[in-house]
């Protein structure tokens, strides 16, 4: 077996890792360009004064009148991105003269995922007032102006979880009082079923590709963490590669496109905590067009569930039982949950989370690539977990 260095890849086995999974445009470009830069230098902390000197730029390229940054300032979140709060001082458009806080989401070499900023601005711009979105301004998506690809958010205030709540890294585990879960879980479900209801079609969403009817969405979202595993794993994993075959000889063709999230969660939600009610959803990255029983998984994942108060009932996200969920998801939406398709797309979450974890996670943190190291390599043993999660799944398939 020729051995291959993933720490150093070579053109050629780039060129040959591409042609052999096929995957939407804009994936490719992102994971193409995470590949060409694999051999940089390790991670070395930017200075703030870097990000100030680059949002200058980006805006300037896109404001003919004069404007001030003030308040820069680091802002803690995210498992793999950089993120800097500012203030703008401005003309803005319909409003005049304003200072408007603003949030820099910022990439890094490499980072938890390869993906587009420029698909993460599109699908919120789209979105903005369908469900709560943060406002979006602009985005830089090849640093042509920043240190690395980033996107400008307008600040929206709330917490993730209650200021009392026990919770895990990135949101895991986060345990809700059942006040607090009887206000969220309403918004919560509604918020999922008018994401999967919008008319994706009048969006200009050019960064994404439009399946086509029958198992081609289903493909292209295995292609990809495929893709991941071949260009990240530093191990073989017998599970994993019986696992990306199950899922291709069994993926289900999709009867509604929907725009799917891809971490719809306890967690990746602001709300205010005085009423419960949700200000923003976050973390857009993985949003792509494709079957709405993608987040519906997610969603159920054990990774996100946390028990009730008798120890023995599962809450999704967090928030309610799964069957309730589901009947709530039903008759808000008024679209059908194939339950075949739905353990369909949790084996297949399953297996991406395992990718990020279990090759991603462990290739940016052994290489220094990322100021979230201690973090990545934690993930390291939430994989296994997922690898004992995925087996299950595929033996009650079976």
């Amino acid at each position: 077996m020729q051995f291959i260095d993933k720490d150093k890849p070579s053109p050629q086995w780039i060129a040959a890792t591409r042609k052999q999974f096929q995957v939407e445009r804009e994936i490719d470009r992102a994971l193409t360009c995470k590949m060409e830069k694999r051999s940089s230098p390790p991670y070395t902390k930017l200075p703030l004064a870097a990000l100030v000197k680059g949002v200058t730029a980006l805006i300037g390229s896109q404001l003919k009148t004069p404007f001030e940054i003030s308040d820069a300032k680091w802002l803690a979140g995210g498992a793999s991105k950089l993120q800097m709060a500012f203030k703008l001082h401005w003309d803005r458009p319909g409003v005049g003269r304003d200072i408007t806080r603003m949030v820099l989401r910022n990439d890094l070499a490499e980072a938890l995922h390869a993906t587009s900023r420029l698909r993460e601005f599109q699908v919120v711009r789209a979105l903005d007032g369908v469900i709560p979105t943060p406002p979006v301004f602009w985005v830089d998506n090849v640093g042509e102006h920043l240190p690395y690809p980033g996107i400008v958010y307008g600040f929206v205030s709330g917490i993730t979880k209650p200021s009392d709540a026990k919770s895990g890294v990135t949101g895991l585990g986060t345990y809700m009082p059942e006040e607090v879960r009887k206000k969220l879980a309403p918004q919560f479900v509604a918020h999922m079923a008018q994401l999967h209801t919008f008319d994706f079609r009048s969006a200009d969403l050019s960064a994404f590709d439009v399946p086509k009817p029958g198992t081609q969405n289903a493909e292209w979202a295995v292609n990809w963490w495929d893709r991941v595993w071949a260009e990240d794993s530093d191990e073989q994993v017998p599970l994993v590669a019986l696992a990306s075959s199950w899922l291709h000889k069994n993926a289900p063709a999709v009867e509604h496109l929907s725009i799917v999230h891809g971490d719809f969660r306890t967690g990746n939600y602001l709300f205010d905590e005085a009423d419960c009610r949700i200000t923003t959803w976050l973390d857009w990255e993985l949003a792509r067009i494709g079957d709405r029983h993608q987040d519906l998984a997610w969603s159920t994942s054990h990774a996100f569930s946390v028990p009730a108060e008798d120890g023995k009932t599962l809450l999704v996200s967090g928030l309610m039982p799964e069957s309730e969920f589901l009947e709530a998801y039903e008759k808000t939406s008024g679209l059908k949950v194939d339950r075949k398709a739905l353990h369909w797309y949790q084996v297949f979450n399953a297996y991406s989370m395992i990718a990020m974890t279990l090759a991603t996670s462990y290739r940016v943190a052994h290489n220094g690539k990322s100021h979230q190291d201690i973090l990545l390599a934690w993930l390291l043993g939430v994989g296994y977990m997922l690898l004992d999660e995925m087996l299950g799944l595929i033996e009650k398939g079976a």
